[in-house]
């Protein structure tokens, strides 16, 4: 067996080790997280850490599966309070999807947010009190922007259009829908397969169950990956509550971006 030397096998271990982290998810990509803390303008404070929490697997097109439970790590970029006509803001930015012993460094859009009673309301049979006595797998439920699951036959449906596909409860598929009118248009150069969506309908866009808050910038333009939401009193969005997050290229891909 051939002896290296000490130095090339510690250049080799530091570049299998850092792999994942170099590795770039396809341009357009859903995740569907559940965040885990509570965030608030008045507390919130610039660099403080977010934690939200994979709630679906993610298939990529190569075949390689991000499982559900993978970390979404982001943070603070700012927070302020509102002031005379001024609105309430709050920045964030995520930069890192941790699977296992995999990572991968990000640019992230937000394309719609539910609040928890949202998430909850979603994963509930509808019709009947009498349903709550059936199995799960004959659930009808409706997801966070109108579209409905039908468990029994695994589709998810736009009135009697099947747009998607439920395989279990908690998992769909399908692909995203624009609704330009609510901050989140066509863009064809991003992923047009099939996304995880969890609890979120295919024109899901914007903001769900909150009364005043709003994604006054999405972060698909510059500058990239800035998330921006606004409340005239302030930005209160609980722990439990569900984002559906979307790739963007990297900086280093898309050129310099100015901005926060």
């Amino acid at each position: 067996m051939p002896q290296f030397p000490l130095w090339l096998l510690l250049v080799l271990s530091l570049v299998l080790s850092t792999t994942g982290f170099c590795q770039e998810l396809p341009r357009g990509t859903a995740l569907p997280v559940m965040l885990g803390r509570t965030l608030n303008s008045a507390k919130s404070k610039p660099g403080e850490p977010i934690t939200t929490k994979l709630m679906q697997d993610v298939v990529l097109p190569s075949g390689e599966r991000i499982r559900r439970g993978a970390k979404l790590e982001g943070r603070v970029v700012e927070a302020t309070v509102a002031a005379g006509s001024s609105p309430a803001r709050l920045v964030v930015r995520f930069d890192r999807l941790v699977d296992d012993s995999r990572q991968y460094a990000i640019t992230a859009s937000l394309r719609s947010l539910a609040s928890m009673s949202d998430v909850f309301d979603a994963q509930l049979p509808v019709g009947t009190f009498d349903e709550f006595g059936t199995s799960i797998s004959d659930w009808t439920t409706v997801q966070v922007g109108g579209a409905a699951v039908y468990l029994g036959d695994q589709t998810v449906r736009d009135g009697m259009q099947i747009v998607g596909h439920a395989p279990g409860f908690g998992i769909t598929r399908a692909k995203l829908v624009a609704a330009p009118k609510r901050g989140c248009p066509e863009n064809p150069e991003e992923n047009q397969e099939e996304q995880s969506l969890w609890v979120f309908s295919p024109w899901a866009c914007g903001t769900y169950g909150f009364e005043d808050l709003t994604i006054s910038h999405h972060g698909n333009s510059a500058p990239l990956g800035a998330i921006e939401l606004s409340s005239p009193k302030v930005v209160y969005v609980r722990g439990g509550s569900g984002l559906l997050l979307r790739i963007l290229p990297t900086p280093s891909a898309s050129g310099p971006q100015s901005g926060q």
